[in-house]
């Protein structure tokens, strides 16, 4: 036993020396009600946290080059919802919205990520993504962290985003209510972000019967090896954060009064997605 500790806490050091001060520090910062063993309602763990951010900052800043616009429109504290476009195939433009807040946005912020039903399912999956801070996305769940200030990040989208055919990259699909209905409950203000590269990605054709055979929302299929998008390509990300929208209303609003609200986020986006696919010089550049 007493091995195992040692190694256990060896890897520790050798993770954080790989981290360095500045990401630490970050980590320590974030606002967090951790218990005294130091994890929160939901399972969240700082310590565990560490490890994948070493690959998380590699992904950020040199795999995707990702250049991040208006994060100081991000609230350096308080409940927030962060509504984005969403595409890709697998959610690493999530993992960007992440890196981006935590590394490089002015004061740090742990964004919680609500996951798709089926993904606690996969192995290993629900126990890693639960450490790191991430849950599955219900209402109930997403309703007690806006309660206690935190921050989410929603893709309106859904499947419909991350599996879109290549041929309807930067057209947003149908956004979901559910968000909006959230954001009036709880009070909480909306930041629009666009997410500009994560459409090249990964470029497939989603074979429906085997998805429906597997019972996930997709089952694409790249023209590489090895033939599924696991390794995404490597395109250079660009993120623009909006101001924060407040709206006002009540949640229980028939769905077309709902919806005009849903429509002025998802426009914002889609002009915010206009004005970087206009700004960047290339996919890859």
């Amino acid at each position: 036993m007493r091995a195992v500790d040692w190694l256990k806490n060896r890897v520790h050091q050798l993770v954080d020396q790989r981290l360095g001060s500045d990401t630490r520090d970050r980590c320590e910062a974030l606002t967090v009600r951790q218990n005294e063993y130091g994890y929160d309602a939901f399972g969240f763990s700082r310590d565990s946290l560490r490890y994948p951010l070493l690959f998380t900052r590699w992904l950020y800043r040199h795999y995707f080059r990702c250049e991040s616009h208006g994060l100081e429109h991000i609230p350096a504290n308080g409940r927030c919802l962060v509504v984005s476009n969403h595409s890709g195939q697998l959610p690493f433009d999530g993992v960007v919205i992440g890196a981006a807040l935590f590394f490089d946005a002015p004061h740090p912020r742990l964004i919680r990520s609500m996951l798709e039903r089926f993904v606690p399912t996969l192995p290993f999956a629900s126990y890693l993504f639960t450490r790191w801070g991430q849950i599955t996305g219900t209402p109930e769940n997403c309703r007690r962290l806006l309660q206690q200030d935190e921050m989410i990040l929603v893709f309106p989208e859904g499947a419909r985003g991350i599996a879109k055919p290549f041929s309807h990259r930067y057209q947003l699909a149908e956004f979901g209510h559910g968000f909006m209905r959230l954001a009036l409950e709880t009070d909480t203000p909306v930041v629009p972000v666009a997410v500009i590269g994560a459409e090249e990605q990964a470029p497939a054709l989603n074979l429906k019967p085997i998805a429906k055979l597997l019972r996930t929302p997709a089952f694409p299929v790249v023209p590489y090896p090895p033939f599924v998008p696991i390794l995404p390509l490597p395109v250079k990300y660009r993120l623009y954060f909006g101001p924060p929208i407040h709206f006002e209303g009540d949640p229980d609003d028939e769905e077309d009064v709902i919806e005009e609200k849903v429509r002025a986020v998802k426009n914002r986006i889609q002009s915010m997605i206009h004005i970087g696919l206009r700004e960047r010089k290339g996919v890859f550049w």
